[in-house]
């Protein structure tokens, strides 16, 4: 027998929980809910130990397992998890737009095969199943094809009525998109035939504290993080932030308070959110990239007190490699979710972005200073034993 979101031993099943949005999720259901919680993420739990080990109380109402879901050996295990629990929310996936021209095969796979054992176990059991999907599954607006910009429809991405229009197959950047899409619509068909109860999440640039990482800092020596991670450790060591193809792109950012919110009014109340794909963004914070640099660059100096830093535009293909493309635009419309859910984003973009940039500055700056000290250090001593 199913039990309601107002029951105390409610239990949600939160794949991915030590990520950014998952420890998120977690921190909010932890502080403002009663609910019982069953993490499980294939990485140990740094980003939510200090949250778990502030209040030992927590503990009694959190559980965790650490395993690889793409293991066949933790397939069981993820069977048994969602078994006990009541709504599974699954954040598992590869979102890096750097993997997807390197590992295209890995991104499909990651975000479409891998995914199944959760949808199919909730088929199985009746769950109620919350899917993070992507904003990036609409592709490119109808106005960057030369229809009317004025036009809403041609711009502003509604859930129930856009069309998803992507680059050719040669352009491996769209292999998330295409992927996250038919995960969905693999979502919707067990809805149809199973009786799958769900719910979509389309997130829309989802900015805050504990996102992304470092190179050179993290664990990670190469690799390129997402724009903001990106744009913070060129600020952080002195170097001209890199405009792809100019930053002439524009995206919209939400503040990840503000959309673990709507995540928890998804948990709170299924008769609202079940069978529905919600876009989660604040069309209020759109900005052009290059823009952002530069609100990036300003605040810096305006925390630290350093000099404003400088940018440099290289090609797509450059930066990424070949295969890469992007969308022009993403604007959420907000009808579905402020509907049926009666939510609305409240945190601006500076706000937001300040906010993260501290955390950023805080956590980072003097590991990567120390960073810097160590590899100059034996070019250092190599030129004192030459004299």
């Amino acid at each position: 027998m199913s039990i309601s979101p107002t029951d105390k031993k409610y239990t949600v099943c939160i794949v991915g929980v030590a990520g950014f949005i998952g420890s998120h999720l977690l921190e909010k259901i932890i502080r403002e809910y009663e609910w019982q919680v069953v993490g499980i993420d294939m990485v140990p739990p740094t980003k939510i130990e200090q949250l778990l080990g502030a209040e030992k109380k927590w503990a009694k109402r959190f559980e965790f397992h650490q395993m690889n879901i793409v293991d066949k050996a933790s397939v069981p295990k993820l069977r048994k998890c969602i078994e006990k629990s009541d709504v599974v929310v699954n954040l598992a996936a590869i979102c890096n737009p750097s993997e997807y021209i390197k590992q295209p095969v890995n991104t499909i796979n990651s975000n479409f095969t891998d995914a199944q054992d959760c949808i199919n176990f909730c088929v199985e059991f009746n769950k109620h199943l919350i899917h993070f999907s992507t904003c990036e599954i609409y592709g490119r607006t109808l106005s960057s094809y030369g229809l009317d910009k004025d036009d809403e429809k041609n711009y502003l991405l509604d859930e129930e009525t856009t069309p998803m229009i992507m680059g050719p197959v040669s352009a491996q950047r769209w292999c998330y998109a295409c992927a996250k899409q038919l995960v969905e619509r693999l979502i919707y068909a067990h809805g149809t035939e199973n009786n799958l109860k769900f719910t979509i999440v389309r997130p829309y640039n989802w900015i805050g504290p504990r996102m992304d990482y470092i190179p050179g800092v993290d664990g990670k020596d190469d690799g390129q993080p997402r724009v903001l991670a990106s744009f913070m450790t060129a600020l952080m060591k002195d170097e001209p932030l890199v405009l792809v193809n100019g930053g002439e792109v524009f995206r919209t950012f939400c503040a990840v308070q503000d959309a673990v919110d709507a995540v928890c009014r998804m948990l709170k109340s299924p008769d609202k959110s079940c069978g529905y794909a919600f876009n989660v963004g604040n069309p209020n914070n759109n900005i052009k990239i290059a823009d952002l640099a530069e609100m990036m660059i300003n605040l810096y100096s305006k925390i630290t007190g350093k000099p404003k830093g400088t940018t440099r535009k290289v090609s797509g293909e450059e930066y990424y490699g070949k295969g890469y493309e992007d969308s022009d635009l993403r604007i959420p419309s907000m009808k579905l979710i402020n509907k049926q859910l009666d939510w609305t984003p409240p945190t601006s973009l500076a706000t937001a972005m300040e906010a993260t940039m501290k955390v950023f500055i805080e956590q980072y700056a003097d590991k990567l200073a120390n960073v810097k000290r160590a590899a100059d250090a034996p070019a250092s001593g190599r030129a004192k034993r030459s004299r």
